[in-house]
């Protein structure tokens, strides 16, 4: 497991942007996949977007594809997700994960405390 601190979140106006970081102090940052989630108030956590430890292959989720992107910079052990275009629904907490590509939970195995986004109308 690696230790992910977050930050970056806030509240902004629909149509707005944000950019997420996901910073880790461990050298084994490159060796792993990054996802990014996300949990609504009241709703189970989903998943929104994942990079593979090289950044050749991505997921997003159909609700933010063409509004967010996800990046990586291996040297600075950070990883990124760009949200453009926020929605009131893209209102959650945003919460950062490293493990296996994938899209489910279960493929990751350390969490970020998360950080709130909140998008008003």
């Amino acid at each position: 497991q690696v230790q992910l601190v977050e930050s970056g979140g806030g509240l902004v106006q629909a149509g707005g942007s944000l950019r997420l970081s996901c910073a880790t102090p461990g050298r084994t940052f490159s060796r792993y996949a990054m996802g990014w989630f996300r949990q609504a108030p009241g709703k189970e956590r989903e998943f929104v977007a994942a990079i593979r430890w090289s950044g050749g292959s991505i997921y997003y989720a159909d609700s933010v594809k063409g509004r967010f992107s996800i990046s990586r910079d291996n040297a600075k052990n950070t990883a990124y997700l760009q949200m453009n275009s926020l929605k009131p629904e893209d209102t959650a907490v945003y919460f950062c994960a490293a493990g296996y590509f994938g899209k489910r939970s279960d493929d990751y195995d350390s969490w970020g405390q998360g950080t709130q986004v909140t998008v008003s109308s």
